[in-house]
């Protein structure tokens, strides 16, 4: 091949590297703007850490804290969540007979896009990729419905498929498709950093290390 050639396909590489880079950082500007021209941060905050103190705090509090948004989720999931929004927490927060009832307003298929974008650049340090294998398992399994009751408010589906499990927490039959299980884990470590007002308890001292590990990967992992 001549040294010309050679010349091109580097440039034409460089060329590509470039319009890729370019077209990214884009769709995070876009993406920022979207999120604010919706209006979004009326009820999302996206600069940690958390600010309640009281449940006073909380309950006034539109919608879920994002600040560490990329740490929290899979994108796939959330991409398509944007577009086509579910309800994950059946009851309303703080109750135990109040249906949630609210309904997250829906993006177009390329908004959801650059705000996925956007917020997979919202990352908290304490969770470290990679510190969780996402998978089940029989031990992992009777941790979370018979040592610790995790079952008791969340919803998991059984072998068949069907939904069990409390209403009071969010719903956790998709957290494979939706959560990562190194963030799982950070908050399982440390709930007061990322939530520090919730009826979820304070596990820290309670559960060990390895038992956190599992639990998270069981809940991220494979149905």
């Amino acid at each position: 091949m001549s040294v010309s050639r050679i010349g091109s396909l580097a440039a034409a590489v460089v060329l590509a590297v470039f319009l890729i880079t370019l077209s990214r950082g884009i769709s995070l500007a876009d993406g920022k703007g979207t999120f604010a021209a919706k209006g979004c941060g009326g009820c999302h905050q996206t600069e940690g850490p958390a600010t309640e103190k009281t449940f006073e705090d909380k309950l006034k509090q539109k919608g879920v804290e994002l600040w560490y948004a990329g740490s929290k989720f899979k994108k796939a999931w959330l991409v398509e969540w944007l577009e086509k929004p579910v309800i994950i927490r059946l009851m309303a927060y703080n109750s135990v007979s109040e249906k949630n009832t609210i309904q997250h307003p829906a993006l177009s298929k390329a908004e959801a896009q650059e705000v996925g974008d956007y917020l997979m650049t919202l990352t908290a340090k304490e969770v470290v990729p990679g510190s969780v294998e996402e998978k089940g398992g029989a031990k992992a399994k009777n941790l979370f419905i018979k040592q610790y009751g995790c079952i008791a408010c969340h919803i998991l589906p059984d072998k068949a498929g069907k939904k069990k499990g409390g209403i009071t927490g969010p719903d956790l039959s998709e957290a494979d498709k939706r959560l990562n299980g190194a963030w799982v884990y950070a908050y399982l470590k440390d709930i007061k950093l990322f939530k520090p007002v919730r009826r979820m308890p304070n596990f820290a001292g309670i559960i060990s290390d390895e038992d956190m590990k599992a639990l998270a990967g069981f809940v991220t992992g494979p149905r």
